[in-house]
C-alpha cells in the first residue's frame, strides 16, 4: 500500500514539475501575427513572404552632410539615449543576479560555541572552514524560469534602446528640416515685407497727389501689417524649432545654425536631403521593428514568470553544509587531523499561505494577457504607421506638384497684373490681391515640400529594424 502511494506521489510530482517548467518558447508565427493585426493588405508585399530585406540604417537614408553631423552629435549627447543605455545596464545586472541565484553561495567563517558535551560537561567548540549557505536545488525550474524572464527583460531593454535611438534620429531629421523651412519662409517673408513697404511708399505718394484713393492706401497698409505679423510669427517658430533641436542634440546649436541653411547647402526643393526609402518590402519586415521585438520580449518574460509561479506550488529542496577544522582550543584549530564536515538537506512544501501563491499565479497570467494584447497592438501600430507613410509618399508629391503649378500661375498673374497696373489698366487693389495670392502660393509650396521630406523620415522610422 505504501509503495503504491509513493509511486503515485512520485508520478504526481513529476507531472507537476512538467507543468511548472516553461515550454520552449516560440514567438507567434509571422502569418498569424500579421493576420491578427488585420492590416496586412495595406503593404505592397504579401504577408508571410520570405523576409530577406536588409536592415535600414540612418546613414543609408541621410544624404546631407549637415544632417549627418547633427545626427552623430545627438547620438553622442542625447539624454534620452543615456537613460536608455542605463536601463540596459540595469537589466543586464538584474539578469546576472538572477542567473547567480541558481549557484551556491560559498563563504568562509569562524564559529565558536559553548555547550554540554556527551559527559554533561561544558565544552568549547571552535570551527574554521568553508560554509555552504542555503542553496535551493532547482528541481522544478523555478529559478531557471526567473532567469529566463530576466533574460527576456534584458532583450526588451536593448530593443527599447534601439527604439529610442530611432526616435532621436527621426526627431533630429525632422527638426533640421523644420529649421531649413523656417529659414526659407523667413527669407520669403522679409522679401515680401520689403516689397510691400516699397509699394506702400509709392501709394502714399500717389494718394498725396490724388492719383490713388484712401481705400487703396489703407489696403496696402493692411498688406504691410499682415506681412510683418507673418514675419514675427515665423521668427518665433524658428526660435522654438531651434530650441527643440538643441534639446535633441543635447547641447546648444552652433552659432551659425540659423543662418547657415540659406548661406550654404541645399534648399528644400533640392534632392540632396534624404533618399527615398523603397516601399516594396515584405510585411514581415515589420516584425523586426524594435518596438515589436520589445513587446515580444515582454510576452516571453510573461510566459517564464507564469512557469515560475506554478513551480512555487511544488516542494523546495535546499542544502546547507560546512567543512573545516574543529578544535576545542584556538591553538589547535589549525593542526592536522581535526577536519570535519556537516551536510544537511531540507525538503519543504508550503501547505497554507492564505492564497498568496494562487494570487501571484493569477497576477502573472493577467500580465501575460496584457503582454499579448500589447504585442498585437505593437504590430497593428507598425502597420498603421507604415501604411500612413506609404500613402503619404504619393499624395505629398502630387500635392506639391499641384501647388507648384498654382505658384507658377500666381507668379504669372502677379506679373501681368503689375504690367497692367503700370499702364493704368488695373487698379492697385487688383495688384495687391495678386501679390497676396503669390505670397500664399510660395508658402504653400515650401510647406508641402517639408511635409514630403518629413514623410520620408516617417517611412524610414516605420521600416527601420
Amino acid at each position: 500500500m505504501s509503495r503504491g502511494f509513493s509511486l503515485t506521489a512520485l508520478v504526481a510530482a513529476l507531472a507537476l514539475a512538467g507543468c511548472a517548467s516553461a515550454p520552449d518558447w516560440k514567438g507567434p508565427a509571422p502569418d498569424q501575427a500579421l493576420q491578427q493585426a488585420d492590416v496586412s493588405a495595406r503593404l505592397p508585399a504579401a504577408a508571410g513572404a520570405a523576409d530577406d530585406t536588409p536592415t535600414f540604417q540612418w546613414t543609408q537614408v541621410v544624404q546631407s552632410p549637415r544632417l549627418k553631423d547633427w545626427v552623430t552629435l545627438a547620438l553622442a549627447n542625447n539624454r534620452d539615449l543615456r537613460v536608455a543605455a542605463a536601463n540596459v545596464q540595469r537589466a543586464r545586472a538584474q539578469f546576472d543576479s538572477s542567473a547567480a541565484s541558481r549557484l551556491p553561495i560559498v563563504g568562509a567563517g569562524l564559529n565558536a560555541s559553548r555547550a554540554p558535551n556527551s559527559k554533561g560537561e561544558q565544552a568549547n567548540t571552535l570551527t574554521a572552514g568553508v560554509q555552504l549557505a542555503s542553496w535551493e536545488i532547482d528541481l522544478f525550474g523555478r529559478l531557471a524560469n526567473l532567469s529566463d524572464a530576466a533574460a527576456a527583460q534584458l532583450l526588451g531593454s536593448s530593443q527599447a534602446q534601439r527604439a529610442t535611438e530611432l526616435s532621436v534620429v527621426a526627431g533630429v531629421l525632422q527638426g533640421a528640416l523644420a529649421l531649413q523651412a523656417d529659414a526659407e519662409l523667413l527669407a520669403l517673408a522679409r522679401q515680401t515685407v520689403d516689397s510691400r513697404e516699397a509699394t506702400l511708399k509709392l501709394v502714399r505718394l500717389r494718394e498725396s497727389v490724388g492719383a490713388s484713393s484712401q481705400l487703396e492706401l489703407q489696403a496696402q497698409a493692411g498688406l504691410v501689417a499682415q506681412a510683418r505679423a507673418t514675419l514675427a510669427q515665423l521668427e518665433r517658430q524658428q526660435a522654438q524649432d531651434a530650441n527643440a533641436l538643441a534639446l535633441l542634440l543635447g547641447r546648444p546649436l552652433p552659432a551659425d545654425a540659423l543662418a547657415a541653411p540659406l548661406a550654404s547647402g541645399p534648399k528644400l526643393a533640392d534632392d540632396a536631403w534624404l533618399t527615398e526609402v523603397p516601399a516594396g518590402l515584405s510585411s514581415t519586415a515589420l516584425l523586426r521593428r524594435p518596438d515589436v521585438m520589445q513587446a515580444e520580449s515582454a510576452l516571453r518574460a510573461a510566459d517564464a514568470n507564469i512557469a515560475a509561479a506554478r513551480a512555487a506550488f511544488l516542494p523546495s529542496i535546499t542544502l546547507t553544509g560546512q567543512a573545516g577544522q574543529v578544535s576545542p582550543q584556538l591553538s589547535g584549530l589549525f593542526q592536522g587531523g581535526n577536519f570535519a564536515y556537516t551536510l544537511a538537506a531540507n525538503l519543504a512544501l508550503t501547505v497554507f499561505d492564505g492564497g498568496r501563491r494562487q494570487a501571484n499565479l493569477e497576477a502573472t497570467q493577467a500580465s501575460r494577457l496584457a503582454a499579448q494584447a500589447q504585442y498585437e497592438r505593437a504590430i497593428q501600430a507598425a502597420f498603421r504607421e507604415t501604411a500612413d507613410a506609404l500613402a503619404g509618399g504619393a499624395t505629398w508629391r502630387a500635392q506639391r506638384e499641384a501647388l507648384e503649378q498654382q505658384r507658377s500661375a500666381a507668379r504669372e498673374t502677379a506679373r501681368l497684373t503689375r504690367l497692367r497696373a503700370d499702364q493704368g489698366a488695373a487698379s492697385t487693389l487688383e495688384l495687391l490681391e495678386a501679390e497676396r495670392g503669390l505670397f500664399a502660393a510660395e508658402q504653400a509650396v515650401l510647406q508641402a515640400r517639408q511635409g514630403e521630406l518629413n514623410n520620408r523620415v516617417a517611412l524610414f522610422k516605420a521600416l527601420a529594424g
